[in-house]
């Protein structure tokens, strides 16, 4: 079975200026997060992204905005020859609609557990908000809470070390 590690987007990823990136030019890499995403894809992690992206639903942005801005990260990762396995959104927001996907359900991790092989007591979710520790927990994997717009390499090192 395979290990990876689930990260959710803003706030972990890119920076999160607190309401919706949806435009490529306020898409902003987090610092360390290309080396760092490397350091887990050389050590034969499997990269999936699982995101919340409610500003779909609410009509801000559209599916293309956010696909733009995954196309451009995935482009990015390409340049250190690091891809991500996946990326999982949910287009909906709870205000509209009822849904089984939106974080805090699992639904999105165990779609890729399946579907990847995974095993997920090898794995791990790094995510700012407790809703992706819930998430990754409903699905038999380990969350962990990182600090919003930060330098993820502590956790990292901490995953690398505990191997």
């Amino acid at each position: 079975m395979n290990k990876a590690v689930f990260l959710d987007r803003d706030g972990v990823i890119n920076f999160d200026p607190g309401d919706y990136t949806y435009n490529l030019s306020e898409f902003k890499l987090n610092d360390g997060i290309i080396e760092n995403l490397k350091r887990l894809y050389d050590n034969n992690y499997i990269l999936i992204l699982i995101t919340n992206q409610g500003g779909i639903s609410k009509k801000l942005y559209s599916r293309s905005d956010v696909e733009e801005i995954h196309a451009y990260l995935a482009k990015e990762l390409n340049k250190v020859n690091v891809q991500l396995t996946e990326i999982y959104y949910c287009p909906h927001h709870n205000i509209n609609e009822e849904c089984i996907c939106r974080k805090p359900s699992s639904l999105m991790i165990e779609k890729a557990l399946a579907r990847f092989d995974i095993d997920p007591k090898k794995s791990i979710m790094l995510g700012d908000k407790m809703r992706d520790v819930e998430c990754a927990e409903g699905a038999g994997v380990k969350g962990i809470k990182v600090e919003l717009n930060k330098n993820i390499s502590k956790y990292i090192d901490l995953i690398l070390n505990n191997k």
